[in-house]
C-alpha cells in the first residue's frame, strides 16, 4: 500500500492553479484529478478552504492556525494552574515543608510533571527531591505533646500549650510552640461573634477590689440535659483572685438556695464586703437582702440590660459555656452536677489566668496569701 502523501498549503495553491488551467481548457474533473493525482472530494475540499488565495496567504493562513494552537495550549495551561491553586487552597506556603506536600498532592491528583508542579507551587525542584532531615527527640516528643494536649484541651490554643510547657519545667519559648502548632494543623475554632448588646455604660473597672473576698459576684447560667429538661446554674466568683468557689447546679434554684450557698461559702472563707449581681428576681429577693444586712454585706446591682457591669462573672461564664457546657451533653442532673464540679476544681487549680502571670487562681490566691501574711498578722 502507497504511503499517504500529505501536501502542504503551498502545494495545494499550486495543484489548484493547475486544475483550474485545465478547467478552463475544457477538460473534466476527473481527468483533472487523475493528473493531479487525488481524488474528486479532495478538491472539493481544497477549494472550500483554500479556492482564491494566493500562496503567501496559504502560508499566513498556517501560521496563523500554529499561533492560535499554542495560545489554546497556553489558556489550557493557565486554567490547569488556577485549578491547581485553588486545590492547594489560600494562603501562601511559607515552609518548604509544605510545599513539598503540596507538590506531591498535585502531582498524584492532576497527572502533572515534578516540574509543573513546583512551578505552581513556587518550590525548587532541587528543594522538592531534598529529603527533609528526621526531627529530633526532642521536637517529635513535642509534637506528641501539643496533639495530646488538643485533645485535652479542645478551647485552649497555643499560647496556654506553652504555659502549660513552662510550668511543666520546660524551658521553651512561644514561637517554637507557635510554629508546631500551626504545623501539626492545631486550632481552636473561633467563636461566632456576638450582636453587641445595648445598655447603660460604665467603666469595667468600678469597684474593683483590691484585695481577696472584698467583692463576689454572682449570676446565673442555663442549659438542659438530653432529656430537654432546664438545668439552672448558680455561679460565684471572687473578682480579685478569679476563683469560683461554688457552682451550684440544680432544676430550680431560690433566693433561699442562694442565702444558703452564699452561707456555705461564707463559712469557709468568710464573708465579703460587697456582692455584685443584675437585678434577677432571686437576687432582688427578701431573703438575700436580709443576709446581707444580717452579716455587714453591701450590695452592688448592675444596671438592666448592662451584663459587662459585671464583666469578670460574665467572662468566667464565657469560659464555662466554651470549654465544658457546649462539648458535653448532660444524660442525668446527677452527671452535670458531678462534671461540673469536676471543671470548677480544675478551673480554679490547672487554668493559668494571663492577667494573673500565668498563674492560676489558687496559685495566685496562695501568693497573695504569703506576700501579704505579716501584714494580715
Amino acid at each position: 500500500m502507497a504511503k499517504r502523501r500529505r501536501h502542504t498549503p503551498d502545494q495545494i495553491i499550486r495543484k489548484l492553479a493547475e486544475g483550474n488551467k485545465l478547467l478552463a481548457g475544457g477538460t473534466e474533473l476527473d481527468e483533472v484529478c487523475r493528473h493531479l493525482q487525488i481524488t474528486a472530494s479532495t478538491w472539493h475540499r481544497w477549494v472550500a478552504q483554500y479556492g482564491g488565495m494566493k500562496a503567501s496567504d496559504a502560508k499566513r493562513l498556517k501560521e496563523l492556525e500554529g499561533e492560535n494552537a499554542r495560545l489554546k495550549k497556553l489558556l489550557a495551561e493557565a486554567e490547569l494552574d488556577k485549578a491547581m491553586l485553588r486545590e492547594i487552597g489560600g494562603g501562601k506556603l511559607l515552609t518548604p515543608n509544605r510545599r513539598r506536600s503540596a507538590v506531591v498532592m498535585l502531582r498524584d491528583r492532576f497527572g502533572v510533571s515534578e516540574r509543573r508542579a513546583c512551578t505552581v507551587v513556587g518550590q525548587h525542584r532541587s528543594t522538592q527531591r531534598l529529603e527533609p532531615p528526621a526531627p529530633a527527640a526532642d521536637e517529635a516528643w513535642l509534637r506528641a505533646w501539643l496533639r495530646d494536649f488538643a485533645q485535652r484541651r479542645p478551647r485552649w490554643g497555643w499560647r496556654r500549650a506553652a504555659s502549660e510547657l513552662r510550668r511543666g519545667g520546660h524551658r521553651i519559648n512561644n514561637k517554637r510552640v507557635q510554629r508546631l502548632w500551626r504545623e501539626e494543623g492545631l486550632r481552636v475554632p473561633y467563636k461566632k461573634r456576638k450582636k453587641p448588646h445595648r445598655g447603660i455604660g460604665v467603666a469595667v473597672g468600678a469597684m474593683c477590689p483590691i484585695r481577696p473576698n472584698v467583692l463576689w459576684a454572682l449570676d446565673f447560667q442555663f442549659d438542659t440535659t438530653v432529656d430537654g429538661r432546664t438545668l439552672k446554674l448558680l455561679n460565684v466568683v471572687d473578682e480579685y483572685t478569679r476563683e469560683c468557689p461554688a457552682i451550684v447546679v440544680d432544676r430550680r434554684i431560690d433566693a433561699d438556695r442562694v442565702v444558703a450557698t452564699l452561707d456555705a461559702i461564707a463559712a469557709v472563707r468568710g464573708f465579703p464586703v460587697y456582692l455584685r449581681f443584675d437585678n434577677g428576681r432571686e437576687f432582688i429577693a427578701q431573703a438575700v437582702a436580709d443576709w446581707c444586712r444580717f452579716n455587714g454585706v453591701n450590695t452592688i446591682f448592675i444596671d438592666p440590660g448592662s451584663p459587662w457591669q459585671n464583666a469578670w462573672i460574665e467572662s468566667f461564664n464565657s469560659r464555662l459555656r466554651d470549654e465544658l457546657l457546649n462539648l458535653w451533653h448532660f444524660d442525668s442532673l446527677l452527671e452535670a452536677q458531678v462534671l461540673i464540679e469536676d471543671w470548677r476544681i480544675d478551673y480554679n487549680t490547672n487554668r493559668p489566668h494571663s492577667a494573673h502571670g500565668d498563674l492560676t487562681p489558687s496559685e495566685f490566691a496562695q501568693a497573695w496569701t504569703t506576700r501579704h501574711q505579716p501584714a494580715l498578722a
